[in-house]
């Protein structure tokens, strides 16, 4: 195993100084829980923003915490959920008396223990899950979808909305009209290695792909033979623009998401397939996103996600937004 790190048992502590010292004007970290903070929190009137999950993800959750999206996240071990501390402490530390929403990811572990924070908080809290991945219905770690690249659309958008001033009810509607209109898949060319484990997660042939791989590497659809860029987006959009189902005459949002070893060569070479074949079905991309957003430490390979766009949330979209991970209209 050949990775920048010191010890694997402190990767994500040592990861999260690096972002602390990366980016004070944006952010702070807390460490006991493990917890990014937004660094002007808590803003008073204003609906706090909360995600989280397993780390390894990078920039989800983390990079996102900043003005125009998260007033915190909680980042587990890799690849393993946060706890209800972290969660509560998040909510403690952005409490501006307008109540938070939560944003999980459909994965067990996530969703029980963000419910359990949800629970326990003192403040009003509501929480939101999404599971846009259209690969599998059932997972290794989930019962239904999994919640994947969608995870980025909706904390842009939603953020926009509660830094407006959108009250919760408002932010809590708002991410369920997102979570209804957005769908993913990804593609694997070869697996990744969490480094307590010291091992790759999975073997693919030099010939083979794992065509709708979960962020974890968790097994998708089938086990297939490479083919052509052409044939790998096909692949991924058929079955995305089936399912909502997209059609003639809708506004999209194209994300074109690498899962971290993947040059970005090749993911503007496969957006740029994929805006082709949306064109030919009638529909239009009016928003565009490239890049490795949610990824699978070192996984060579990418995700698509399409997101139906009204007024409202290619507004939202254009937004103002100050992370380290995004940044404009600033």
């Amino acid at each position: 195993m050949k990775k920048i790190i010191n010890d694997p048992e402190t990767v994500v502590q040592d990861a999260l100084r690096g972002m602390q010292a990366a980016h004070p004007d944006l952010l702070s970290v807390h460490y006991d829980p493990a917890v990014v903070v937004r660094a002007d929190a808590p803003v008073q009137g204003k609906v706090a923003l909360i995600s989280g999950g397993g780390s390894g993800h990078e920039p989800l959750h983390g990079g996102f915490v900043g003005r125009g999206m998260l007033d915190a996240a909680c980042p587990g071990a890799v690849f393993t959920s946060p706890t209800p501390d972290q969660v509560l402490d998040a909510v403690s530390r952005t409490d501006g008396g307008a109540g938070a929403l939560l944003i999980v990811k459909n994965y067990t572990g996530d969703v029980l223990n963000f419910e359990t924070a949800a629970e326990l908080a003192e403040s009003e809290v509501r929480s939101v899950v999404i599971d846009d991945d259209v690969a599998v219905k059932d997972s290794l770690y989930t019962a239904g979808r999994r919640g994947v690249g969608g995870t980025v659309l909706l904390e842009k958008i939603v953020g926009a909305a509660a830094e407006r001033g959108d009250d919760l009810a408002s932010c809590e509607a708002l991410a369920q009209r997102v979570i209804g209109s957005v769908r993913s898949m990804g593609l694997a060319l070869t697996a990744c290695t969490v480094p307590h484990v010291g091992s790759p997660s999975f073997e693919l042939a030099d010939d083979e792909m794992e065509l709708g791989v979960g962020i974890h590497g968790e097994p998708g659809r089938q086990r297939v033979p490479v083919g052509t860029a052409a044939e790998m987006v096909a692949a991924l959009l058929d079955p995305i623009v089936s399912d909502l189902p997209f059609a003639a005459g809708d506004r999209v949002l194209l994300f074109t998401n690498g899962m971290g070893g993947t040059p970005l060569i090749e993911l503007y070479l496969a957006h740029g397939i994929a805006e082709n074949l949306l064109a030919d079905r009638g529909i239009t991309v009016e928003r565009r996103l490239v890049g490795p957003y949610i990824t699978s430490m070192e996984m060579q390979g990418m995700s698509l996600t399409l997101l139906r766009l009204d007024d409202e949330m290619a507004e939202l979209w254009d937004a103002p937004v100050h992370t380290p991970a995004l940044r404009w209209g600033v």
